[in-house]
């Protein structure tokens, strides 16, 4: 377990303190702001209401479902039950830490932003993947996008962020196979 966690820190250090460039400390922050994806959202609502009717709205309830269900069970389950405190409110980082965002608070693993996005990223890939095949590429490049974002702006470790695309990746395959199974995307 220390090896592991001595890698995390490695590859979060590389990524936060190393990695870092002025174009991707400008665009990073707005990449993980859930604000700014709200007109992807709202894209997407209107495209399957408009494209698939009945079953457009039954899709926006599932993928809807995916979202909340990774987030209640980061939230409320496993945060209160690990309690790892995130490198940006950790005094180990202190001296290298870059405030690119606000501080979060609460704990850190595994990272919200990581499952939520995971699990609407897998559940587009999965049902709209058979009619649009370029959509799979583009909804997992997209969740992994915002979870590297989550450990460059220094909010979470890579270890967070994995174990939430892990959870996020399961809960959406899950809802996705439900949902193909009794509505389904014609």
């Amino acid at each position: 377990m220390d090896t592991l966690i001595d890698l995390d820190f490695r590859v979060f250090y590389w990524v936060h303190v190393v990695g870092h460039n002025f174009i991707f400390d400008f665009l990073i922050p707005f990449i993980r702001n859930a604000y700014f994806w709200a007109p992807l959202y709202l894209f997407l609502g209107v495209v399957m209401v408009q494209n698939y009717k009945a079953n457009g709205w039954y899709w926006l309830y599932y993928f809807f479902i995916a979202f909340a269900l990774g987030d209640l069970f980061t939230n409320r389950f496993l945060k209160p039950l690990i309690h790892r405190t995130r490198p940006c409110i950790d005094y180990m980082w202190q001296d290298v830490h870059r405030h690119l965002v606000p501080n979060s608070v609460g704990y850190s693993f595994p990272s919200t932003h990581a499952t939520n996005h995971f699990a609407m990223g897998v559940f587009i890939a999965i049902t709209l993947g058979h009619k649009h095949k370029y959509i799979r590429f583009f909804a997992i490049a997209w969740a992994a996008s915002i979870a590297y974002a989550q450990v460059y702006v220094g909010v979470h470790y890579p270890l967070d962020v994995l174990v939430g695309a892990l959870l996020g990746s399961l809960i959406g395959y899950f809802m996705a196979n439900y949902f193909n199974t009794r509505i389904g995307i014609l």
